[in-house]
């Protein structure tokens, strides 16, 4: 009895732990998008000729009500940014216009949880990672 009850607990950490490190579970119309920066060395494509390191981790809410998109970057205390005139399917599933108003985002859209690089005028250059990298990113530098 005692070993099905540690089995159980065990097999349920597992999947939480693969589900949170897979962003599989977050709050509705929300999503978070991963970045990393290149530190005493510049990028060739995707691949860091420097020290990778974990950077930003911007936040976003959307409505398909309000037809916009919220973003902020997380643990910052810059304002929120507010991208209008969107097509909201979902919080992993939206596009909007470029506004030039205001704080620049990082993407215009998101499509399938894959926040596409923009070469738009109204976006900031990003690299994105997975949670899982950025968090052994984040541990790594601690420790250094």
């Amino acid at each position: 009895m005692r070993k099905n009850w540690l089995f159980g607990t065990l097999l349920c950490m597992v999947i939480g732990a693969l589900l949170w490190t897979t962003d599989a579970v977050t709050l509705q119309g929300e999503w978070t998008i991963y970045t990393a920066e290149c530190l005493h060395g510049a990028w060739a494509g995707n691949v860091c000729m420097g020290q990778l390191v974990a950077s930003d981790r911007y936040r976003f809410r959307a409505s398909h009500g309000d037809k916009e998109v919220l973003f902020w970057i997380n643990g910052a205390s810059e304002p929120v940014g507010r991208m209008t005139q969107c097509t909201v399917i979902d919080g992993r599933n939206w596009t909007c216009q470029g506004n030039a108003k205001g704080l620049k985002s990082i993407t215009l859209q998101l499509h399938h949880d894959i926040p596409p690089h923009n070469t738009a005028e109204y976006a900031q250059p990003f690299h994105d990672v997975s949670k899982f990298k950025w968090v052994l990113l984040k541990c790594w530098n601690i420790f250094q």
